[in-house]
């Protein structure tokens, strides 16, 4: 089950498991998974309670990752699951400048009198606006929408346009409140990949429209926000600022873009979040996805889709699309 790209760095985290086995806490290093539950002394139980103990955790893990008399598990054959099960996902939405020009050309109204090329101008500098006002756009989602990054992605019957999202997703290290963005980074932990599909279908509601987007509806189904394969730490990923973010379905590249686009950076975004909300260990900060959406290319996800989604130095997921069955 476990293949693919390896991430940069000395090491990463994540949640594996044996055939049949209960999922463990692993340290991946060069191709092969450590137990962290049995090598650690305090056997934390998953993920999250490493997080929980990050900066007294960092450094043995460091020490961990170049000992080769430990009892090292090949990572061919293991069973890799989500990263982790966060306590609080937080999702920025319209934070890729040119997904957002092409999400609103594509959603023009028919009596819309401007041509293609002034509504593009029109939606930029509105952007330029949002940028320069500081204002992300921010919402929750399930940590119950998330599955791991291998594992089949079920289309529910009612989605009638599910649509791909590949992000960069931050990880927490420490609680933060009403953090600078000038320290924000200092609470990041890792970053780790999130496909965060959509149903284009119902993310607008018909019955209301003042109340806008309905997001529980169009992102939150079992399943919906596949996750991983790894948690990188920050330490080894130079500019999460400078990644590109590469989606390929059955094998056709559909999204390939740099986190240079984002209209609101990690650091913006942990900050903006936390004058609102409490941010814990293990929750995460995904943020945004680049222009390349089935949206876009007039092609939505059905079933047999593969996608594999890489983003740099993080490795790669690959997921099937299934229809759900009644």
């Amino acid at each position: 089950m476990a293949t693919l790209a390896q991430p940069a760095g000395p090491f990463a985290l994540g949640t594996v498991s044996v055939p049949e086995g209960e999922p463990f806490p692993g340290l991946l290093a060069e191709e092969r998974v450590l137990d962290l539950g049995k090598a650690l002394d305090w056997a934390p139980s998953d993920v999250r309670a490493l997080l929980e103990r990050w900066e007294e955790t960092l450094p043995v893990l460091r020490s961990l990752a170049d000992d080769d008399t430990l009892d090292w598990l090949p990572l061919d054959g293991l069973y890799v699951h989500a990263p982790l099960e966060p306590r609080q996902i937080f999702q920025s939405g319209a934070n890729y400048r040119q997904h957002v020009i092409d999400l609103e050309v594509a959603h023009r109204s028919p009596d819309d009198p401007r041509t293609v090329e002034e509504a593009r101008a029109e939606i930029a500098a509105v952007m330029d606006r949002r940028a320069a006002e500081d204002l992300p756009y921010v919402f929750i989602g399930l940590p119950s929408a998330i599955t791991g990054p291998y594992d089949d992605v079920v289309l529910p019957s009612r989605a009638e346009k599910p649509d791909w999202e590949l992000e960069l997703a931050a990880v927490i290290a420490r609680p933060a409140l009403r953090v600078s963005v000038e320290e924000a980074l200092e609470y990041v932990a890792g970053y780790t990949i999130a496909n965060d599909l959509t149903d284009r279908a119902t993310v607008f509601r018909r019955d209301m429209k003042a109340i806008g987007t309905d997001w529980l509806r169009c992102k939150n189904a079992p399943g919906f926000t596949p996750l991983g394969p790894w948690i990188v730490p920050a330490e080894s990923i130079a500019d999460p600022g400078d990644l590109r973010v590469t989606l390929k379905l059955n094998g056709e590249t559909m999204q390939d873009e740099s986190t240079k686009d984002m209209l609101f950076g990690v650091a913006r975004l942990v900050s903006y979040i936390s004058q609102t909300s409490r941010l814990l260990p293990g929750d995460l900060v995904l943020t945004g996805s680049p222009a390349g959406n089935g949206i876009h290319w007039g092609r939505l996800l059905r079933d047999g889709d593969v996608m594999e989604g890489s983003i740099t130095g993080l490795g790669m997921q690959r997921t099937r699309c299934v229809e759900e069955t009644p």
